[in-house]
């Protein structure tokens, strides 16, 4: 593999319902681990073109920002994957945008709506009763020549994915309110199309981790909307959904060499 990356993919899961979708794409996994370090990696191999590639996953011990990012620092300096992905469960939350469950949703950026200042209610351009928040939201972007690859995959006339390319709100909290996502979320980008909790720390990290660095890819599954109706209900489909289109960009589209 070129540019001196050991792997060609490190998968990255919050929580176990994403972590079973992952490891049911292939039967042959093998766990690893390292001498203090606690983390539990399982490795695999896949095939394309007659060429063999490797894959590392691995999940979070907790859900939360600090929690991928921590994960992904490891995983890239054990492994040096090529694409280092996410995939798995988020909310759906395009206005305009015809969204159903199980939808792929792939951010062209990702931004961190949780950063700012609290302060009075008059001082604010968000209220909460008496209580004021002045945001300063932080984004990172996704690498164009993915995005280009999954752009020529929704153009294909075959193609049976919905595949959703916008921004994605990253926060440090569970969502299930309407007017949050209304009041706290859309007014800084309108266009955003999901919410999860661990999508910016894993681009971030990609992003400014020592050469080689991994490119980052973000692919969740819708499994609700951030409102109050939010259940469990299509986790395990939009879960199985977001591995599934992983597994078909990886021994499909996506430059291996």
């Amino acid at each position: 593999m070129s540019d001196n990356y050991q792997t060609a993919a490190a998968i990255i899961t919050a929580v176990e319902i994403e972590t079973l979708a992952v490891r049911k794409l292939y039967t042959n996994w093998e766990k690893a681990t390292f001498p203090g370090d606690r983390q539990a990696y399982y490795l695999t191999a896949f095939h394309r073109d007659s060429r063999e590639y490797s894959l590392v996953t691995a999940q979070q011990d907790v859900m939360g920002m600090t929690s991928a990012a921590l994960l992904c620092a490891k995983i890239i300096a054990q492994f040096r994957p090529r694409y280092l992905i996410m995939c798995g469960i988020a909310a759906g939350i395009g206005e305009g945008v015809d969204q159903v469950y199980g939808d792929i949703l792939v951010p062209d950026l990702v931004w961190d709506y949780s950063t700012g200042k609290f302060v009075g209610a008059d001082e604010a351009e968000i209220r909460f009763g008496d209580l004021g928040f002045l945001p300063r939201p932080k984004s990172v972007a996704v690498d164009e020549s993915v995005l280009s690859v999954i752009r020529g995959i929704q153009g294909r006339s075959d193609n049976e994915f919905h595949v959703h390319i916008g921004p994605m709100a990253c926060g440090s909290t569970v969502v299930a309110n309407h007017d949050f996502v209304s009041k706290r979320v859309l007014p800084l980008f309108r266009s955003t199309i999901g919410l999860d909790m661990e999508s910016y720390s894993v681009v971030y990290a990609a992003r400014n981790f020592p050469a080689p660095s991994p490119t980052p890819i973000i692919i969740k599954g819708i499994c609700d909307y951030a409102d109050e109706e939010k259940s469990d209900q299509y986790q395990k489909f939009a879960a199985y959904n977001s591995s599934q289109f992983t597994k078909y960009i990886l021994e499909n589209h996506l430059p291996l060499e």
